[in-house]
């Protein structure tokens, strides 16, 4: 026989009681376990599908300029440029150097660190672009850059990137010079690391962790809401 609540009928209206089931430690362990071994053993596709994604197609064409990506030094681009104006794809080869704190001109370490890979690279006369450092730098870069390309009635530029940060330069840069006519074309340059063998050192795994971050950034915040800003952005260091 059932027994009879003591609780008064008008507290339903403020309380229920519910009855739940949770998994014990021995499941939670197991499924962990379960997801390192699919993740251990599907390694070899899904590590190549993450590193790929932060490729830019290659799509390199005659063009009026060729654009050094030079945030983060890297003598491996300018030789690739080297390269592509030695083919005929473009005459002119920029580099954008960041300004140096409070004034117009570029950073003297910048510029004389660039001036030295031209040189060894024998990529031949470089023209020089001031760009601000302002976050998100790398629109705010883009921004001077397009400046430049309108004064010199610029309409076609290769952008030469490092492999893990190719797809980011070329969704910034093709965005920003949509506006004024610009077309983008893109090549990636691999250095010690390629798209297979990343995870095999630490430094690896940290380069394509942090562009893989600073990609979804500027995907989802960056290019939806701070392309065309109401207002300056605020300067920050990166």
């Amino acid at each position: 026989m059932q027994k009879p609540s003591t609780t008064p009928r008008w507290t339903r209206h403020l309380f229920y009681r519910a009855e739940h089931i949770r998994t014990t430690w021995r499941l939670r362990l197991g499924l962990l376990t379960l997801a390192i071994v699919v993740l251990w053993l599907t390694s070899d596709w899904w590590t190549v599908a993450v590193a790929r994604s932060l490729v830019c197609d290659a799509s390199r064409a005659p063009s009026d300029a060729i654009l050094v990506e030079n945030f983060d030094p890297d003598y491996l681009v300018f030789e690739r440029a080297a390269q592509l104006r030695q083919a005929g794809l473009a005459a002119r080869v920029l580099v954008p150097i960041r300004t140096g704190p409070g004034t117009q001109e570029p950073s003297d370490v910048a510029l004389g660190t660039a001036q030295v890979m031209a040189t060894v690279s024998r990529i031949g006369p470089i023209e020089i672009v001031p760009v601000r450092e302002v976050e998100p730098i790398t629109l705010n870069a883009a921004r001077d850059v397009q400046r430049f390309l309108e004064r010199e009635h610029i309409r076609s530029v290769i952008v030469v990137a490092p492999l893990f940060r190719s797809r980011r330069s070329a969704l910034v840069y093709a965005a920003t010079f949509a506006s004024a006519g610009v077309t983008v074309h893109c090549e990636a340059v691999q250095g010690s690391r390629g798209v297979n063998d990343w995870t095999v050192s630490w430094h690896g795994i940290e380069d394509v962790g942090l562009q893989w971050l600073k990609l979804q950034y500027y995907r989802l915040y960056v290019l939806p809401f701070r392309l065309h800003p109401d207002g300056p952005p605020a300067e920050k260091s990166l």
